[in-house]
């Protein structure tokens, strides 16, 4: 082959590497590039769907914040409205303790001086017992307490209106008269045994009541000094929140009234034994 012809070809050979070489390398950063922007079109879609539920999870932590306001505004109403109710009722229970004491404070006492002295006379002789000049009532300070649902006497009870019955006996306490109370807890009567002798806690309260009378008049007290008084549940000594609380409850309590004092139904003309 001629020397002229052999560059020639060597000529259009070396064109023709140079060009297929210009040709890939646009094509290779191309797809570079369709990689690049694949990518940055999925993290796209991504922070885009991150958005939306943050935007999704601000508005429902806005809507319950509205709704906590708007809770806590009608508690602080009830609150101010309880608040407005209790003031009230603070002032209306002062209001009624102080008409109380100023009925007490300017009622004629009951009796006269004498019997007063002579209440007076019985507290000191007798230490079980306690006097309010002001209402004319002495009262003994041992309770006589019962079993749960029953009237009937303990031995401690017995005893204890033995050594009451040989006090109103006494030369100076004869012209006493006694009423004797009776109470309950709060359990209302339930067992078929008890509700056949004392139906509700009325009967009950009372019924004690009237053993203790019973007893009185078998340890020598004259039935006509004495009367008789149920109070349910209405008068508790203590809260009613446990059974020992509730025991205390179960309870007769023994007063002393001079034999001019009002009590209803009674006429103080009777003779008495």
């Amino acid at each position: 082959m001629p020397k002229d012809m052999r560059k020639k070809l060597f000529i259009l050979l070396a064109l023709g590497s140079l060009t297929g070489c210009h040709c890939l390398c646009p094509r290779w950063q191309l797809r570079q590039s369709q990689l690049r922007a694949y990518q940055a079109y999925n993290q796209s879609q991504m922070l885009a769907s991150e958005l939306g539920q943050s935007q999704q999870m601000a508005s429902q932590l806005s809507t319950e914040k509205q709704l906590a306001e708007a809770r806590a505004a009608e508690l602080q109403r009830n609150l101010s409205v309880a608040n407005e109710r209790l003031n009230n009722l603070a002032q209306e229970r002062t209001k009624l303790h102080d008409e109380y004491k100023h009925l007490l404070t300017n009622m004629p006492a009951p009796g006269n001086s004498l019997t007063n002295k002579h209440f007076e006379d019985l507290c000191r002789k007798y230490p079980q017992f306690e006097f309010d000049p002001i209402t004319g009532v002495s009262r003994f300070n041992a309770d006589i307490v019962f079993d749960s649902g029953s009237n009937q006497l303990t031995p401690e009870g017995l005893r204890t209106l033995q050594e009451f019955a040989r006090i109103m006996n006494d030369g100076d306490a004869r012209q006493f008269n006694v009423l004797v109370v009776g109470h309950t807890d709060d359990e209302p009567v339930v067992q078929p045994t008890t509700r056949a002798k004392h139906e509700t806690n009325w009967e009950l309260s009372a019924h004690r009541a009237t053993a203790v009378v019973r007893q009185l008049g078998k340890y020598g007290v004259s039935e006509p000094r004495m009367g008789v008084a149920g109070y349910n549940m209405y008068q508790p000594a203590v809260p009613n929140t446990n059974d020992g609380m509730r025991s205390k409850n179960r309870r007769v309590e023994l007063f002393v009234l001079a034999p001019d004092a009002s009590i209803a139904g009674r006429d103080s003309n009777v003779s008495q034994r």
